[in-house]
Formats: C-alpha cells, sequence, structure tokens
C-alpha cells in the first residue's frame, strides 16, 4: 500500500493513512518475528478484516461501527430467535 502524496503544508492530507499504518504496526507487524512473508500477510489480512474494519467508525453509516450499525438495524425480532 503507498499513501497518497498531496500537496505541500495540506496537514490532513495524509492523516487517514498515517493513523492506519501505526495501528497496523502496533497490533500486527511489533508483535512477534514472522518467518515468511505468507505468514505476515495472512496476519495483516486478518487484522484488517476482523479487527479493524469491524471498530472503525465508517462515513456511510452515519459515522457507527459496522458493529453498532447492524444493532441499530437488525429487528428486535430476528435478535431474540
Amino acid at each position: 500500500m503507498v499513501g497518497s502524496m498531496g500537496n505541500i503544508g495540506t496537514a490532513a492530507d495524509n492523516a487517514a493513512m498515517e493513523s492506519f499504518f501505526s495501528l497496523l504496526q502496533k497490533n500486527v507487524l511489533n508483535t512477534r518475528r514472522w518467518a515468511t512473508r505468507d505468514q505476515l500477510r495472512i496476519a495483516v489480512v486478518t487484522w484488517i478484516e476482523r479487527t479493524y474494519h469491524r471498530r472503525r467508525r465508517q462515513k456511510a453509516l452515519g459515522r457507527l461501527t459496522p458493529e453498532e450499525y447492524e444493532t441499530i438495524m437488525t429487528p428486535q425480532l430476528l435478535v431474540a430467535a
């Protein structure tokens, strides 16, 4: 992945990518040594799909996380079943 390269002086331009890579490094890359690139690839994809995407607030969902959105939008009858 390559972060965007915006205009000089635009502080918020790369903020989202820098935040993502910071979390990735703290939660995956710095946790242990990886024997193969394939193991690292699986760990990164797993972290993105199971943790990052589920907890990240999304603009399209009204700044809710996917889990919050599903809780609100799921009819109570289906939850009780």
